[in-house]
């Protein structure tokens, strides 16, 4: 490539955040060129899936594009993919990538995302090449990982939040013997509610998942071609393998921002309207640790929606137009024939209220704290999670008998209090 650019507004990052700070830019007048540059050789896709419909082939690569080629074209966007940015000139706003090509702009938003969280990152002793060794961030990453679940294959995996879930759960569903490990005493701990960790452990285990909860991995046992054979756990309990996948957590890429000189803790520092420490530049999604008005502090999530809403706050920005108001954060997990679907940041809840029956595998977990719901937890009930949205919302006092009031809808139960 080696080629030169000239833009007004440089995207670097073509995620899903990415594309749509170019297509919220064009929606809101902005008439000037822009480019969406990114690393893979993909427009910008869907990431949920890869852990779930991808995996299983429910999903085949074209479903997950975001938008098809013609869109960008037919909103005049520019993109430039299979780009390794890897310099930001502040001074001159030049962008250099990897092949020696530049981009020069008058704003950079960088979408550049976060990276999956290496073993080998955390002081375990194993290549990240070895060839049966898997993390979950890309298109690439799950077209490698999804010929090796085999019928019969003995599939391990690192950790018990939702990445490793959902792989737990598609792999049992193309026949692999599965285990999961996790180091503290509950599946999905730093997210939800004991109860909540409970009935996901009931669900794998009743799928056929072993999970072994405070058990770390302490090393592996490597064939001569590198492959890995054994997991060893702290515990002493050796587990044999065909493949490894590790999910536990990811890494903001924040180091492009970093070396040019833009504050960085935690992820790259903005504020409420998606500017960094540069003037112009902006940095939007799983790479931006932003002011949350729900969380009450500075916080960095990793989440579609979060990435979505930064693109169009960043959009009205750059237009000086009237930014979205900043909504309650949510998620989504697919496993089995559940989906969960969660609102708000549970972190520091006092009570926990739970509405709907859980043995049905349809229910709701309210997280109060003070009184105030501050975040939900709703499985296999969508018609009432934008409910939870609004109940949320409201930061608002309910009582944990109102919200486990069954014979009252969930609609009344919001209506009534923000009357």
């Amino acid at each position: 490539m080696n080629s030169t650019h000239t833009t007004d507004v440089l995207v670097i990052g073509a995620g899903q955040g990415g594309g749509e700070a170019a297509v919220s830019l064009r929606r809101l007048g902005h008439t000037g060129a822009i480019l969406v540059a990114g690393d893979e050789p993909l427009l910008p896709y869907r990431r949920p899936p890869l852990s779930k419909g991808l995996l299983t082939g429910e999903v085949e690569l074209d479903d997950l594009l975001d938008r098809r080629a013609e869109a960008y074209e037919s909103a005049d966007i520019d993109t430039l993919l299979g780009a390794s940015a890897v310099e930001i000139d502040t001074t001159d706003r030049v962008v250099t990538f990897a092949d020696g090509g530049t981009a020069t702009y008058e704003t950079l938003i960088l979408a550049t995302g976060a990276r999956a969280r290496t073993l080998a990152s955390i002081g375990i002793a194993v290549p990240d090449d070895a060839p049966n060794l898997h993390y979950l961030r890309s298109v690439a990453d799950a077209e490698r990982l999804r010929p090796q679940l085999r019928a019969g294959a003995r599939l391990v995996v690192v950790g018990g939040g939702y990445v490793g879930l959902e792989v737990a759960a598609s792999s049992r569903g193309r026949g692999v013997a599965v285990t999961v490990i996790e180091g503290q005493d509950r599946l999905l701990a730093r997210v939800t509610a004991p109860v909540v960790s409970e009935f996901y452990r009931r669900v794998h285990h009743d799928e056929g998942v072993e999970i072994l909860l405070d058990t770390s991995v302490a090393g592996f046992t490597f064939a001569p071609d590198g492959h890995i054979t054994e997991v060893l756990c702290d515990d002493g309990t050796v587990l044999p393998c065909d493949l490894v996948v590790a999910g536990i957590g990811g890494v903001a890429n924040v180091e492009l921002a970093a070396a040019a000189g833009l504050l960085v803790e935690n992820g790259i520092v903005v504020d409420e309207h998606c500017r960094t420490s540069d003037p112009h530049v902006l940095a939007i999604g799983d790479c931006a640790a932003f002011p949350s008005v729900h969380a009450g502090t500075t916080i960095r999530l990793e989440s579609v929606p979060n990435a979505l809403e930064h693109a169009r706050v960043a959009a009205a920005t750059v237009m000086k137009a009237a930014a979205p108001t900043q909504s309650p954060p949510w998620f989504w997990s697919d496993q089995y024939d559940l989906k969960l679907q969660m609102v708000g940041l549970s972190a520091g809840h006092d009570q926990v209220a739970v509405r709907g029956d859980m043995s049905a595998r349809s229910f709701i977990a309210f997280y109060l704290r003070e009184g105030i719901v501050v975040a939900a937890d709703a499985v296999n009930s969508s018609r009432d999670f934008g409910w939870c949205k609004k109940i949320v919302a409201l930061q608002q006092e309910f009582s944990v008998d109102q919200l486990q009031d069954t014979d009252a809808a969930l609609k009344d139960i919001a209506r009534g209090v923000s009357a």
